[in-house]
């Protein structure tokens, strides 16, 4: 059976419904590979136990961060913050032989391809703002005012940066770069926690929430950088929808009180190619 490259995010296994979930997903292939496009858990722990699990399993496992794993939670006994922390979690993917934005980009070969499956670490900068507002500052009072603020801004440290945004460029910048010295005659498959273009928050019930979402910097790398496919998590919102005739996959399982909701079983391997 030929190999399929399936694509996941926001497992948060510390849930112990979510963790049954998890334990029970196994390839249908041994050639399958699976994108894991963030917030495995918030703990170190619990996060590379997660991985190590799945690169038992499939062929290739293929990581980008969210902001979970970039939590420095009260609970975790890794207490490493921003820059520190994320390298210390690209350290045990390595270690896992799991693939990180700061590896080669693997070639996909198999159904769909070839194309280049690039993990992204970009975070965000508050440039998809709240309804009527024009900066950063109006945005988050826009956000306290009504009480829908993200938890990073009290556990997402940017150390050494001053601020999120600031990290958030320079990744942008950084990857920006690399993306653009790939083979221009591959179409690639971006993958990254965040939604690469504003569209997909479209459809949040808080807009505010949006500013914690990713930023207008990647607007049109989907186009720019010949993707075939733009897998994202982050919103919880499973789907798949389309901007300048590139589809872009949510892929997220999610909490239990919203998979739970939903009718049918919930999926965790989303192919990224239909046959």
């Amino acid at each position: 059976m030929p190999g399929t490259l399936y694509a996941v995010s926001d497992l948060h296994v510390a849930y112990a419904e979510n963790r049954r979930l998890v334990d029970d997903m196994h390839p249908e292939s041994a050639d399958d590979w699976l994108i894991v496009a963030g917030d495995v858990a918030e703990t170190f722990g619990q996060i590379e136990a997660t991985l190590r699990t799945l690169r038992s399993r499939f062929a290739e496992v293929i990581w980008a961060p969210g902001n979970h794993e970039l939590w420095t939670h009260a609970k975790d006994p890794v207490r490493l913050r921003g820059v520190a922390r994320y390298e210390r979690l690209v350290d045990m993917c390595r270690g896992l032989g799991v693939r990180t934005p700061e590896d080669e980009y693997a070639i996909w070969t198999g159904e769909g391809g070839p194309a280049i499956v690039a993990p992204l670490f970009l975070l965000y900068d508050y440039t998809f703002r709240a309804p009527g507002t024009t900066t950063k500052e109006e945005s988050l009072a826009y956000a306290y005012r009504t009480g829908v603020v993200c938890t990073d801004e009290e556990l997402l440290h940017p150390d050494p940066y001053p601020d999120r945004e600031s990290w958030c460029r320079d990744r942008v910048a950084a990857t920006e770069r690399r993306l653009a010295a790939l083979d221009p005659q591959l179409p690639t498959v971006l993958v990254s926690h965040w939604p690469l273009h504003r569209h997909p928050t479209e459809v949040l019930w808080y807009p505010e929430f949006a500013q914690w979402c990713g930023t207008e910097l990647t607007a049109d790398w989907h186009v720019r950088f010949r993707a075939a496919a733009a897998i994202y998590g982050h919103l919880h919102i499973p789907r798949v929808t389309w901007q300048d005739g590139v589809p872009f996959h949510e892929v997220s399982l999610g909490y239990p009180r919203e998979w739970g909701k939903r009718p049918g079983a919930p999926t965790l391997l989303n192919r990224v190619f239909t046959a």
